[in-house]
């Protein structure tokens, strides 16, 4: 069993931050013990923890889908204020950042590129610079693990708030490691320390490191989630329901008009390694296609350590173009505060990526045309390893 960053922190392995400390966190911030974080630091370090911050989806993570804000508010449990980091403004202000000394961030993230907890950290990250305060990352295991990068690096035009850096859509970093990257290659400068995790291998998934899983957000309710959701979160930019209101989003993916025969066929060209397209039909009680019966797939990875998400979802999306051009359609804006561009470029983070799909590339080619930059990628990130293979 690995120990977490928060955890080490409060068995004082390293030393407590001075002065007052706000905590960045949801309700997936816990121990091991299933207490959250605010209430073992009010319990281990009394009177230095001032308030909280919240990500998307609101500091309980109970509010669905995109663009759906959460007002500040008062943590009953705690007694702290909780302030909004997704509602009137996604940046942290003057005001909130001149309550505290050090910002303590402890939140599960799901190394993807397009998972909004990772620009909420960099904003604080900027803020922190620009008002000369501390920054503390109490580190958690990426879900996916270590050792894997898959995808095409985010293009310039294509920055939003799923994608402000040239990350891939897999990134194979933790969330410590993930602000070293961004404090240094963009630039930020702040004040950052990690508290790394202890026991804690390269090549772990979540289900190897022995520690209780807590959804994040309310459409990641298992491991298995995560493990889907670099490729899959693309049905996003679409018609096409990615299992919002069922029991297993993300897992599952269809349409009324989809054709499974036909689809697997044109998906079969290309080679998918550690998983299962299992044909299904599914009712989604809420979202896209509420009410009706959709068909479609359930995505089962039966080799993490083969698995490829974001290929995965590609060859289905190309396929689904291909065989049903007429119904298939892109989800317009808005999208996360982005009222003009397509949801689709912002999330495949390459306008040509879309086009060449709809063309018919195969998608090999595809990934081929981005090997050099992520292999460039994948080389700069071991600078900020905290952690062994």
């Amino acid at each position: 069993m690995i120990q977490i960053g928060l955890e080490r922190l409060l068995a004082g392995h390293i030393a407590a931050p001075a002065g007052r400390w706000a905590l960045l966190a949801n309700q997936a911030s816990l121990a091991a013990d299933l207490r959250h974080a605010s209430f073992h630091l009010q319990k281990t370090f009394p009177g230095r923890l001032v308030c909280l911050f919240s990500p998307q989806h609101g500091f309980f993570a109970e509010k669905q889908d995109n663009m759906i804000e959460s007002a500040h508010s008062l943590d009953a449990a705690s007694g702290l204020p909780v302030f909004s980091l997704y509602g009137e403004s996604r940046e942290p202000s003057a005001e909130m950042f001149a309550q505290f000394d050090t910002l303590l961030i402890d939140i599960c993230d799901v190394g993807t590129r397009v998972y909004t907890f990772l620009y909420t950290m960099a904003y604080c990250l900027q803020a922190a610079a620009r008002w000369g305060k501390k920054v503390v990352i109490l580190d958690r295991p990426n879900p996916l693990g270590g050792t894997m990068v898959e995808g095409n690096l985010l293009d310039d035009d294509c920055r939003s708030f799923v994608g402000l850096y040239p990350l891939p859509m897999r990134h194979g970093l933790t969330f410590g490691e993930l602000a070293l990257w961004l404090n240094t290659e963009s630039g930020i400068g702040c004040d950052l320390e990690v508290v790394a995790m202890a026991g804690w291998r390269r090549n772990f998934f979540f289900r190897d490191c022995g520690i209780p899983w807590i959804y994040p957000s309310p459409n990641m309710p298992t491991p298995e989630t995560a493990m889907v959701y670099p490729g899959q979160v693309l049905w996003e930019g679409t018609n096409v329901s990615e299992g919002r209101g069922t029991t297993l989003p993300f897992e599952l993916c269809g349409a009324p008009w989809w054709h499974q025969t036909a689809i697997l066929d044109k998906v079969s060209v290309t080679p998918l390694p550690g998983c299962f397209l299992r044909p299904v039909a599914f009712q989604p009680t809420s979202g896209k296609w509420a009410g009706e019966v959709c068909h479609g797939f359930h995505i089962h990875v039966t080799n993490p350590q083969e698995f490829m998400p974001y290929r995965t979802t590609l060859a289905l999306l190309q396929a689904v173009m291909l065989v049903h051009g007429e119904d298939f359609a892109y989800k317009q804006p808005p999208y996360e505060y982005e009222y003009e561009r397509l949801p689709m470029d912002l999330l495949l983070g390459r306008r040509s990526l879309r086009e060449e799909l709809q063309q018919g590339r195969p998608v090999l080619e595809l990934e081929a045309s981005w090997q050099e930059e992520l292999c460039a990628f994948d080389k700069r990130r071991k600078n900020f390893f905290l952690y062994e293979y």
